[in-house]
């Protein structure tokens, strides 16, 4: 698999600058950073991909509409207000918001995307927000604050880049609760110096986002705020890489690659998580199918709770599978956890609960699933559930 560099971030692509500063959006962490600009110098092809939830934030319509028009080359993003559930009001201050981030930046306001994320039903504090635009000085070391400036209850940044041929992608995202798949679960800011063509730009990640934020969940809760955004500046020279054009696998993979880890470091990163749960799924009837259990199981508080206190209890597992509706052989559906087979021909198998528990207390826990059903398969990302999500969750708003 294409390697990342965990040191790289949205600027690591040649002609991308950053900027970020403290506007005093936030409810919570002051003196945190919360609001930035990403842009490039030239002129870009752009994708995206945006939640379902149907209550969308401002951002959402904004975006939809100016790439509906034509291709946008940066993105002003604030932390602690969503910006969603504002009515017009909302859409008139995201506008506002990416017109004084274009000028501050020089970048045509029509190729100014906006962002924003934090509490639902607030207005964004526009007074602070101008203030904090006017406070912008962007350079092209400027990615690593960016991926501080957009975090809500994240712990920590989570960025990287990769390179291919001469190219190189980079990027960031955010994402620590309200995490479950609908076409872009986070906020997540690609970009790259690679020329690509804008129908394969789309193509790509779509695909890529299918496989890793579309397979990660925290909570089965989707944000109205969700958005991956993907720029191509085409700064490392080079023909238009299109489908079956000179390094267009190798795009193909260094996408997914970066989006499989940046998802992974999301469910690292859950609210109150103390590990990781990879989940493989075989023997899924179809892909769809596989992909099904895997947001199944990994939206199962019983199953998470499990993994937290580090329990063997595969029966949170078949129950999951019991109620899926999805297509399952019985005789053939087999679990292991950590790697030690648990359950098989359709009853338990002998294995050590002691041993299997303290495997358990790793870093990353993974359970495997066949269904038994077809060829379909599918891997995800999801976390345990301990009592500081309660905590956390009890107390952001007020």
């Amino acid at each position: 698999m294409t390697e990342v560099d965990p040191a790289g971030h949205a600027t690591s692509a040649k002609g991308f600058f950053a900027g970020s500063t403290f506007a005093g959006v936030k409810i919570y962490g002051e003196g945190k950073l919360d609001l930035g600009v990403l842009y490039s110098e030239l002129p870009c092809t752009t994708a995206a991909t945006y939640t379902k939830n149907v209550l969308h934030s401002a951002s959402v319509d904004i975006n939809r509409a100016k790439l509906g028009i034509g291709p946008a080359r940066g993105v002003v993003v604030n932390s602690g207000v969503a910006n969603s559930s504002t009515g017009d009001r909302g859409i008139e201050d995201g506008q506002q918001l990416a017109a004084w981030a274009s000028a501050r930046v020089a970048v045509p306001a029509d190729e100014m995307l906006v962002c924003s994320t934090g509490v639902i039903g607030h207005f964004l504090p526009m007074e602070k927000l101008e203030a904090g635009i006017g406070q912008l000085d962007s350079s092209a070391d400027g990615g690593e604050p960016f991926s501080r400036a957009i975090l809500t209850t994240d712990t920590r940044p989570k960025r990287g880049s990769v390179r291919f041929g001469p190219y190189t992608i980079g990027g960031c995202c955010k994402g620590s609760g309200m995490i479950h798949p609908n076409m872009a679960t986070m906020l997540a800011f690609l970009t790259t110096d690679a020329p690509v063509e804008q129908g394969f730009l789309q193509a790509v990640l779509s695909e890529a986002v299918d496989r890793s934020f579309n397979l990660v969940s925290i909570d089965g809760d989707t944000s109205p705020s969700d958005t991956v955004l993907l720029f191509a500046n085409g700064a490392g020279g080079g023909e238009p890489i299109e489908a079956g054009a000179a390094f267009a696998a190798e795009f193909r993979s260094a996408v997914e690659a970066l989006c499989i880890y940046l998802a992974k470091e999301i469910a690292r990163d859950g609210e109150g998580a103390t590990r990781i749960i990879e989940f493989r799924v075989t023997g899924g009837a179809t892909t769809d199918e596989a992909r099904a259990m895997v947001r199944l199981l990994s939206t199962s508080y019983l199953l998470k709770s499990a993994v937290h206190g580090a329990d063997p209890n595969w029966g949170r597992v078949t129950a999951v599978i019991g109620r899926s509706g999805l297509a399952v052989n019985e005789p053939a559906v087999k679990i292991s956890i950590c790697g030690t087979r648990v359950f098989e021909a359709k009853q338990p198998t002998e294995f050590d609960p002691v041993a299997l528990s303290e495997a358990m207390k790793a870093d990353t826990v993974t359970i495997d699933v066949d269904l038994g059903a077809g060829d379909g398969a599918a891997t995800g990302w999801g976390c345990d559930l301990s009592a500081e999500y309660v905590s956390i969750n009890a107390d952001y708003h007020t």
